[in-house]
């Protein structure tokens, strides 16, 4: 059984949630320990860390106490959904090892249907998140909100630079699209972005994100993966010295894009990974982990193909074409719609609907083509 490759949770994290208060998350969480099993029949949301760091340029042992006892410590919102931790996947002999356990664990959650948040850990462990998709049989979308794509010069090796080469290369191909939020250009080669482009993948610069987070709502929204390299964010808002990064994401950017990915009905993974095995490291990681949960406790499932009753539909035309929008009038959000090309290999069973934003069809109405979209329609046709 996969869930065998589980240690539990560390004695010294469960004696310090003994002594906390009624009300916190640790006294409301279910906690794999040496005597007991969570029943993940009740459980929405499972906490899994992974004792592998093999693929950073540190190869320090794991700790992640430090996480785990700030974020227990904290209180929850208004929340509904249950948690359980399910203890640590020990390092295996090969990092390929970890993979195999990382990917069978993750693939039994997402078919219990519940959202795994994974804690690492180097982030080459986000292929291990990818590979758990092999036999699911569906495509996948996958984001990383990180200051660089990860290509990496050498496929071979697993390492948290090069793992998104691998995700692409290797086969069974799940991958449909991947998005970066928050990329710095001085560290990505020309090539490298040239590469995104000719993919029709998506990339945010920084600044961009930062200064309009809400460009963001919609990628993550279409996320299936969600997964955050920690040294995206600046040193003085992480308390990560150890790598000192002058310029990222603050602990306020952060924990929005974090509740974006939780607020997702699509998202079905979370991975944090690259943190410095520090305890200044770890508020604002278990500040990250609380932000996705209070937005995963306000999904909203919404279609504008199963009600429509509840969204005005908007139609655009330009050139030769028509844009078909979708606004929702419960939450305000706006989608696009990809039509089904018939007489193409195409990608697509039917026509789909892409998430987008309000800004997305102002432009439309000034007779400019979304990107996003266009990229949609280039990548099922090839």
């Amino acid at each position: 059984m996969a869930f065998d490759f589980l240690e539990p949770v560390e004695v010294t994290v469960l004696d310090f949630v003994k002594n906390l208060n009624s009300q916190t998350l640790g006294k409301k969480t279910v906690f794999h320990t040496h005597d007991d099993f969570p029943d993940l029949n009740k459980i929405k949301i499972a906490v899994v860390g992974v004792l592998d760091n093999r693929g950073s340029s540190s190869h320090e042992n794991v700790d992640l106490s430090f996480i785990r006892k700030e974020f227990y410590a904290l209180y929850p919102g208004n929340w509904h959904s249950t948690i359980a931790d399910l203890g640590d996947i020990p390092k295996g002999n090969t990092q390929e090892d970890t993979y195999y356990a990382v990917s069978k664990i993750i693939s039994e959650l997402i078919k219990k249907k519940i959202v795994p948040i994974v804690i690492g850990g180097s982030q080459d462990l986000t292929y291990a998140m990818y590979r758990s998709y092999d036999n699911l049989d569906q495509m996948v979308n996958l984001v990383t909100i990180d200051n660089k794509f990860d290509f990496g010069k050498d496929e071979s090796r697993n390492t948290s630079d090069s793992y998104l080469s691998k995700i692409i290369i290797n086969e069974p191909t799940n991958l449909f699209n991947y998005s970066n939020l928050g990329f710095q250009t001085y560290y990505n080669s020309q090539e490298e972005i040239d590469l995104i482009e000719k993919l029709y993948f998506d990339a945010y610069r920084l600044g961009d994100v930062a200064s309009d987070l809400s460009i963001a709502e919609p990628v993550l929204r279409d996320a299936d993966i969600v997964s955050i390299d920690l040294t995206s964010i600046k040193s003085i808002a992480s308390g990560n010295f150890t790598t000192f990064i002058p310029n990222g994401f603050d602990g306020k950017e952060i924990c929005s894009l974090s509740r974006y990915s939780g607020i997702s009905e699509k998202v079905a993974i979370l991975g944090l990974f690259n943190h410095a095995n520090t305890s200044k490291e770890s508020p604002l990681i278990a500040q990250i982990i609380w932000y996705f949960i209070e937005g995963f406790n306000y999904r909203t499932l919404e279609s504008p193909y199963s009600n429509k009753n509840n969204f005005i539909r908007y139609i655009v035309p330009i050139d030769d074409i028509e844009l078909i929008f979708y606004k929702s009038i419960t939450t305000e959000r706006w989608w696009i719609e990809i039509p089904f090309i018939s007489n193409v290999n195409n990608k697509l069973k039917r026509n789909t609907l892409l998430p987008c934003s309000h800004h997305d069809y102002l432009a439309a109405c000034d007779q400019d083509i979304p990107e996003r979209w266009w990229k949609a329609q280039r990548k099922n046709i090839l």
